[in-house]
């Protein structure tokens, strides 16, 4: 395990401009399931609420050209890569606005000009991606690191292994960041990993790692600053693991009868990102809930004006298909 040399702490301003971040987060997500219960939304949504802290702290260390990638829980990355929450909210309405042109939904989110190449439905489907752009950065002499954004349950894949083995054996600049909330969909981390320190797993590839508390913003951006910086000087490729909370289920509509209830309403009360920042700011009532007017009124536009986007238009159906 390495010992990583951690900035100074961030001022209270710059915290609370992390909390209000994620406040937009999770008020956009809490509007995506209610807009999906209500029928609005379509196909699937994962929402990443409890782990706004690790979105919000990793892509606020990233430097301009950094890029990231991201799985089937995509909406907290994408929003903390300062992708606009209209386009957000309006792919996953289905509609022309939409980041992807209304085509790909929740699990397939792209900007590409804002750093953001893409989120995959595949379990772990979107770590080549990153080592290829890992790839590009180090062949064009670029000081650009790829930062993919997965799950505990996708280190258990074939091609996290070997997007792994590249990036090591080509000392590739880019920091593969687990969000290990201890649940493999349905699967609790016990019953789908051979090993209790998921950051053993980069062992193997003689990769430096590091772990640090996914509930803590704090300590995900100086974590994720000292990976960045690590990969970035030609120190090869960065595995952090995040210990985070999924605060909600799989997906919305799953029942989570496989999980403890008494356990998942203890670990709500006990580890939500957003109320341990609060706290420790020591925000008043009246602050906190200026924070969340803003959030509001920032969600409420989105999902008006994905209302309001026209639908694709079905005479484009074969552009920008390639195979």
């Amino acid at each position: 395990m390495t010992e990583l040399e951690l900035k100074d702490s961030l001022q209270s301003e710059e915290l609370e401009q992390f909390l209000a971040r994620m406040l937009v987060i999770r008020r956009f997500e809490q509007a995506v399931e209610e807009r999906y219960r209500d029928g609005e939304i379509p196909g699937f949504v994962h929402l990443a609420i409890g782990q706004e802290a690790v979105a919000v702290g990793a892509c606020s260390a990233l430097a301009t050209g950094d890029v990231i990638t991201s799985s089937h829980r995509s909406h907290a990355h994408a929003l903390a890569k300062g992708m606009p929450p209209r386009a957000v909210m309006a792919e996953l309405y289905g509609r022309i606005d939409g980041c992807s042109k209304g085509r790909g939904g929740s699990m397939h989110l792209y900007d590409v000009a804002r750093g953001y190449l893409g989120s995959s439905a595949v379990v772990g489907g979107a770590l080549g991606i990153a080592a290829g752009a890992a790839l590009a950065f180090k062949m064009h002499g670029e000081a650009r690191v790829a930062v993919p954004f997965f799950g505990d349950g996708a280190t258990s894949s074939g091609l996290f292994h070997e997007a792994m083995n590249l990036a090591a054996v080509w000392k590739l600049p880019v920091v593969f960041l687990c969000e290990n909330n201890r649940w493999a969909e349905s699967t609790p981390f016990v019953q789908h990993s051979p090993i209790a320190d998921l950051s053993e797993r980069a062992l193997a590839y003689g990769m430096t790692v590091f772990r640090v508390d996914g509930q803590d913003v704090e300590a995900v951006f100086h974590a994720t600053a000292a990976a960045l910086a690590h990969a970035r000087s030609g120190g090869g490729p960065f595995f952090l693991v995040t210990e985070t909370f999924r605060l909600a289920p799989h997906n919305v509509g799953d029942p989570q009868e496989y999980r403890d209830k008494a356990e998942y309403e203890q670990t709500r009360a006990n580890e939500d990102p957003i109320a341990k920042l609060r706290l420790r700011l020591a925000l008043s009532d009246e602050r906190f809930a200026e924070l969340e007017r803003e959030a509001e009124a920032i969600t409420d536009d989105a999902v008006e004006f994905s209302r309001q986007s026209p639908d694709p238009d079905p005479r484009d159906l074969y552009e920008d298909v390639y195979a």
